[in-house]
């Protein structure tokens, strides 16, 4: 729930990921936060991370992603 998991496919992974946190789960970080910030500070070389709940966004990078328009940096 705290969003390791696009963390740990993409350090594992030789393609791009898209995390995508979500607002569901229990204690502090239930509203998404915890799992934001846990995605932004991971360093994890592929992973793309949009806003809490935004799935728009998720399919926004998909097809950059598909087109070839994301640059490495």
């Amino acid at each position: 729930m705290e969003g390791a998991l696009p963390t740990l496919v993409s350090s594992l992974s030789p393609v791009p990921v898209i995390g995508v946190p979500t607002s569901t789960g229990y204690g502090i970080g239930g509203d998404g936060l915890a799992a934001l910030m846990g995605m932004l500070q991971s360093c994890s070389p592929g992973l793309s991370v949009v806003n809490i709940d935004n799935g728009i966004g998720a399919g926004a990078m998909a097809a950059m992603i598909a087109r070839g328009r994301v640059s490495e940096r």
